[in-house]
């Protein structure tokens, strides 16, 4: 079960720099063990970043991803995938898919992109402290 956030906490994070937002996420998938990301009934929600490489959005509470799901993926849940269970089959099929990740994006922004491994070695790092 997420932690709560109120009105208050979800706007004034939403409005932090992306920057901001990534290490916000990476601090609070360690202390949660939760990533978050958007599932409709045709699989995982993925993008594609100006390169054309497949990006796989995720965020750190599920009311940040409900609020990306609007238009094109109004049909869209927010869907939870716990800490070890990401870094033990998601990071390494991401890898071999070739597909990065959008580290809390938020309105239009796509937050900020990372390899699989990128994300791993930070989220390990907090992990640590």
């Amino acid at each position: 079960m997420p932690y709560k956030l109120t009105d208050k906490q979800f706007t004034s994070i939403s409005k932090l720099s992306e920057e901001q937002r990534y290490d916000y996420f990476m601090r609070t998938v360690a202390r949660w063990e939760e990533v978050w990301s958007l599932h409709s009934p045709d699989g995982w929600v993925e993008l594609s970043v100006d390169d054309g490489q497949v990006c796989l959005p995720v965020w750190p509470h599920p009311d940040f991803a409900k609020a990306w799901a609007v238009s094109e993926w109004s049909d869209c849940k927010p869907k939870a995938i716990k800490l070890d269970v990401w870094l033990e089959r998601w990071t390494p099929g991401l890898q071999d898919d070739d597909t990065v990740l959008a580290i809390f994006p938020v309105n239009e922004g796509e937050g900020v992109i990372e390899t699989p491994e990128g994300m791993e070695k930070a989220l390990l790092a907090e992990l640590d402290q």
